[in-house]
């Protein structure tokens, strides 16, 4: 096994097991350096351009990304250095803020489901689904008896998915409280980047102890065969996107995309005049 499998084997949460967050450090680089996890990620973004260029041609399924973390854990980030790699005609971004009236009004899955990505196209979530079982549950908007019913219901919507051609794939950006009280202060001090600080953010993060247990039953209850969790290393910009256009690219292939063949009335040997 290559060291680049082994990463992706070392990062995925095992389907029933316990997570405990206390006992991964954001900050592990896996035996990586910042100048070799730069050259490996160029080389995997490479790879990831071609696989999504022969999946948008084959069309016959799609790939969902679901993006987690805590406030500045890098969700933006990361999907601003995956989307290097495609084709905008065949990724779609999707973010999920403070449900609509008109989302509060159906079940919590149906604004969800609507953005699904179709056949050939990679879809990624800024937050997703589990934003149910994560602010939902530390902020108590639901009872205990309604979301602790949620992960089976997201397991099952995610077979659903799975069943019909869809590809899932979810990373948690783990980051130390440390490095995000520095990407917080960074981005208060920056006057390009103060439009994206609030003093919710410090609210929130003074909620890091049950954001971490809410994490942890969401990982240990939802990471299946089907649809896999992986716990990212994220402190590190370099290691968080080593780690993620790796792991997406052995998903993709794992799918073997091919180009779809030419329609049978084009000639063999067309000379175009």
């Amino acid at each position: 096994m290559s060291q680049l499998s082994r990463l992706r084997d070392e990062l995925q949460v095992k389907p029933g097991t316990k997570v405990d967050l206390s006992k991964i450090d954001p900050g592990d680089g896996h035996g990586w350096q910042k100048a070799d996890a730069a050259k490996a990620t160029d080389e995997q973004m490479a790879r990831l351009s071609d696989l999504q260029d022969r999946f948008w041609a084959e069309a016959k399924r799609s790939v969902l990304v679901v993006l987690q973390g805590i406030d500045a854990a890098g969700k933006d980030g990361t999907i601003q250095k995956v989307m290097e790699a495609f084709n905008p005609q065949g990724c779609v971004v999707a973010g999920f803020r403070v449900p609509s009236p008109e989302e509060m009004a159906h079940d919590y899955l149906w604004r969800i489901h609507k953005v699904v990505p179709g056949k050939g196209v990679i879809g990624i979530f800024n937050r997703s689904h589990y934003e149910d079982v994560l602010v939902v549950r530390v902020h108590n908007f639901v009872p205990r008896s309604v979301w602790s019913k949620r992960y089976r219901e997201i397991n099952d919507f995610e077979r659903l998915l799975t069943d019909n051609g869809t590809k899932i794939v979810k990373f948690f950006l783990d980051i130390s409280k440390d490095e995000q009280r520095k990407r917080i202060q960074a981005r208060y001090d920056d006057p390009k980047k103060r439009w994206k600080f609030s003093l919710g953010d410090l609210a929130e993060r003074k909620l890091w102890d049950d954001y971490m247990a809410a994490y942890e039953d969401a990982l240990s209850k939802t990471s299946t065969d089907y649809a896999p969790w992986y716990v990212i290393p994220a402190d590190h910009n370099w290691m968080r996107n080593l780690a993620v256009s790796t792991i997406l690219a052995e998903t993709i292939d794992e799918l073997k995309p091919a180009y779809p063949p030419a329609a049978d009335d084009i000639p063999p040997n067309l000379k175009v005049e």
